[in-house]
């Protein structure tokens, strides 16, 4: 079943918005919310895409990195701190 790529974007819009108003009110570190406002964005994110590319055979330029592991995340912190900015780009705390 192909899904209607224009309703997968109005999807993807609502579950953006229901994302930032769940980090935006989260309670506490570990807010349950979030994470099941993280796993329905990362739903409408690929099925927008996939409907995008069956319909007018089109991508986004971005993708869902895997999950190995949830808390993985402090492991990986630092994995940018030797890249260098691109040329001509603002920093992000003077945007």
């Amino acid at each position: 079943m192909t899904v209607d790529p224009r309703a997968a974007l109005d999807r993807l819009i609502a579950a953006l918005e229901a994302h930032y108003h769940a980090v935006a009110t989260r309670r506490g570190e570990d807010d349950p919310a979030v994470d099941d406002a993280y796993d329905i964005l990362a739903d409408a994110f690929e099925v927008y895409d996939d409907a995008l590319g069956t319909v007018h055979g089109e991508a986004t330029p971005f993708y869902l990195a895997e999950e190995d592991d949830e808390h993985d995340d402090d492991e990986h912190d630092d994995d940018f701190d030797d890249l260098e900015p691109l040329a001509g780009s603002v920093p992000a705390d003077e945007r």
